[in-house]
């Protein structure tokens, strides 16, 4: 067994077995609010030929909100020999609900506000979203957020 990031990882013996840890990667890929994490218990689990793993790994592939996840889970389905399709990029808000949620945040912060002050909030705040659209959005997630805080209306 080896440590990444924090989660205990096993090593696959070619058995058609859960791994040792399989609780812990399984929340892990669950984790809403660390799409580091999800990808490294994506990439963990992808090493088990198990039916509960295939189910996790569908799952995010189908239903997570940061693609390069979703495409993780697909890649990891496609070496354990099953026939998936990748799903295609979801267009527009990643969160339902967004400039919403948004300007509610804006609007809780002191009238001249700084953007770091905004983006502390909506970390604090609603880290499923900072998280989700950084994941998503990498090196330009400064850039897309400050241009959504400032083309906010309050």
């Amino acid at each position: 067994m080896i440590e990444q990031d924090g989660i205990h990882l096993s090593i696959n013996d070619g058995k058609n077995e859960l791994p040792e840890n399989y609780e812990q990667l399984k929340i892990a890929a669950n984790r809403t609010s660390n799409w580091r994490e999800r990808l490294a218990a994506v990439e963990q689990l992808g090493q088990w030929h198990n039916k509960q793993v295939i189910d996790v790994l569908l799952y995010r592939m189908n239903n997570d909100t940061v693609y390069r996840i979703q495409e993780a889970a697909f890649r990891q389905l496609e070496q354990l020999g099953e026939a998936v399709q990748l799903p295609s990029r979801k267009k527009g808000d990643l969160i339902d609900g967004l400039t919403k949620i948004l300007v509610r945040i804006k609007k809780s912060l002191p009238k001249g506000h700084s953007f770091p002050d905004f983006k502390d909030k909506l970390k604090k705040m609603r880290l499923d979203i900072y998280d989700t659209y950084e994941g998503e959005l990498d090196a330009e997630f400064d850039k897309w957020l400050e241009s959504k805080w400032t083309s906010l209306r309050t």
